[in-house]
C-alpha cells in the first residue's frame, strides 16, 4: 500500500490517509451571519465521500470585523457553534476528521467598519488605512482567539487550524514589515511572536495546528529561515501538533518566481528538519507521484490539497489509481466500481 494512502498516526490524530482538505475561503454565507449554510454540507460531504481524512473548513472569524468578506463563515456566537456541530457530526459520519480554521483578518478585512492591525500601514488603497490596535484590543482579539477555540472543541472538531498566514492579523503581527510596535507586542522577533505564543498557549483539547506563511517573496524585510526554525522551536515548546507551511500574502505583490508542481515545499520541508513538530505541505500538490515521494522520503507528513479537491472530490481515488494502490479502500462500496 502507499504511504499517502495508508492509515498513519500524525500530529496527534488517527487519520486513514495523509490526504488533507486545505481551508479554502468560499464566500458562501449569503446571509452575513457567518452561519454554514447546505453549501457547507454538500461541499465538505462530497470530499469527505470523495475518502479525505481530515477536512479543515474554510477561514473562520472569531470576531464580525475579522472575517475577510462579510460572507466568510464566523464562530463568534452560540447560533454558529450550533451550525458548526451539525457540520462535524455530519461529516464524522461519513468517515472524516474535521478541523476549523481561526482567522482575523486584520488590515484584510474587507467589509470591517474599522480595520485593525498592529501598525496603521495600510495593504493597500483599496484597503485603506488600517487603525493601530490598542494592547486593549490585542487582548481583546486574543481572547477572541481562545472563545472560538473553545466553542469550535464543544462542537466536536478533531482539529483547531489558527491562521497565522496569507498577511492576515496573526502574519501582521509576526513581520517586521507590518509590526512597526515599539511595545511588548514589536521590535524582536521574541515579541512579534508574542501574539501567537498566547493563543497557542492557551488551553485546547485535541490537535493544534498553525498556518504560516515562511516566506513574504520580500527579501529585504521578511523573517528569515533562521527566524522561522527559531519559531518552530517555540511552537514545540508550547505544545504544538502540526505546522502548516504555506508562502505569501503579506504584501500586495505578484511575486516574480517560478511555479511548478509542489513549489513551496522546501519551506515545509526544511522546517520539518529543523523540529520535531508534524509539518503539513500545501501547494500545487496535484501529482500523486509526487505527494507520495514527499510523505516516503520523509521530507513532510501530511499532504494539503486545496485547488486539487475543488476540481476532483474523489482526488484520493484518482491517487490510488495513480500508485497502483489496490489495497485503498473506498468509503463507500457503491464507489468501488470507479476503480474499473
Amino acid at each position: 500500500m502507499s504511504e499517502l494512502l495508508k492509515p498513519a498516526k500524525v500530529a496527534g490524530l488517527d487519520l486513514k490517509n495523509r490526504v488533507v482538505m486545505s481551508p479554502m475561503c468560499m464566500y458562501e454565507v449569503a446571509k452575513e451571519d457567518g452561519i454554514a449554510t447546505d453549501f457547507h454540507f454538500a461541499h465538505y460531504g462530497a470530499r469527505a465521500l470523495g475518502g479525505v481524512s481530515l477536512i479543515i473548513t474554510e477561514s473562520t472569524a472569531v470576531l464580525p470585523d475579522g472575517r475577510i468578506t462579510k460572507n466568510d463563515l464566523g464562530l463568534w456566537n452560540e447560533q454558529q457553534a450550533e451550525k458548526l456541530s451539525q457540520l462535524v457530526s455530519y461529516l464524522h459520519g461519513l468517515g472524516a476528521k474535521v478541523g476549523v480554521q481561526l482567522n482575523h483578518a486584520g488590515r484584510k478585512a474587507e467589509d470591517a467598519k474599522v480595520k485593525w492591525a498592529p501598525s496603521a500601514i495600510a495593504y493597500n488603497d483599496t484597503y485603506g488605512q488600517p487603525k493601530e490596535m490598542t494592547l486593549a484590543e490585542i487582548a481583546e482579539v486574543k481572547e477572541a482567539f481562545v472563545a472560538a477555540a473553545k466553542r469550535a472543541q464543544a462542537a466536536g472538531v478533531d482539529v483547531i487550524e489558527i491562521h497565522g498566514a496569507h498577511g492576515y492579523l496573526l502574519n501582521q503581527f509576526l513581520s517586521p514589515k507590518t509590526n512597526q510596535r515599539n511595545d511588548e507586542y514589536g521590535g524582536t522577533l521574541a515579541k512579534r511572536y508574542r501574539l501567537v505564543d498566547e493563543i497557542v498557549r492557551a488551553e485546547f483539547t485535541g490537535s493544534l495546528w498553525l498556518r504560516i506563511s515562511a516566506t513574504d517573496y520580500a527579501p529585504e524585510a521578511e523573517n528569515t529561515m533562521a527566524d522561522w526554525k527559531q519559531v518552530a522551536g517555540w511552537l514545540q515548546a508550547a505544545g504544538l501538533d502540526c505546522l502548516d507551511v504555506s508562502t505569501g500574502g503579506l504584501l500586495d505583490v505578484k511575486p516574480n518566481i517560478p511555479l511548478y508542481d509542489g513549489y513551496q515545499v522546501q519551506f515545509a520541508s526544511t522546517l520539518k528538519a529543523a523540529s520535531d513538530l508534524s509539518v503539513a505541505a500545501v501547494g500545487l500538490l496535484d501529482n500523486p507521484g509526487l505527494c507520495e515521494y514527499l510523505v516516503q522520503t520523509k521530507q513532510v507528513d501530511l499532504i494539503l490539497q486545496a485547488r486539487a479537491l475543488l476540481r476532483n472530490p474523489n482526488w484520493a481515488m484518482k491517487a490510488a489509481t495513480a500508485l497502483h494502490d489496490h489495497d485503498y479502500q473506498v468509503y463507500n462500496a457503491s464507489y468501488e466500481r470507479a476503480r474499473l
